[in-house]
């Protein structure tokens, strides 16, 4: 295989590498960040949910619970978050997230929401 089928005489490449920067795909369709996020809003519920079951059954009911939801929640979330944002660009569920966050009024002055019609005019008399 000669190397040098991929270059110019310049020296540089022949091709644009794309996805080098990206993040690879780890579970299921999802990244290591989404991955590590949604097994920890899953756990975290699943030990919310086992904190009053723990009063009924055995004291380790918490983190049993918690790791039932995190694998089902792995399982499961994975596939929905798989669909939702197939097709779509690579930062497009964290932009998401953080525009639901910022109409909440849970995220900082980070973006600019507004409703309503945008008019460019000139103005008269400069």
């Amino acid at each position: 295989m000669d190397i040098t089928q991929d270059l110019n005489e310049d020296g540089t490449l022949r091709f644009l590498p794309n996805r080098l920067n990206t993040q690879p795909v780890v579970v299921g369709g999802l990244t290591t960040d989404e991955m590590f996020a949604t097994v920890a809003i899953c756990a975290s519920s699943g030990f919310l949910i086992g904190i009053p079951l723990a009063f009924f059954t055995t004291p380790a009911m918490p983190i049993f619970s918690a790791l039932a939801c995190g694998s089902l929640g792995l399982a499961l979330a994975g596939r929905i978050l798989r669909r939702w944002k197939r097709g779509r660009p690579e930062t497009w569920l964290w932009r998401q997230a953080e525009w639901r966050l910022a109409n909440w009024g849970l995220a900082g002055r980070r973006l600019v929401i507004r409703s309503g019609a945008w008019t460019c005019k000139r103005m008269v008399g400069l």
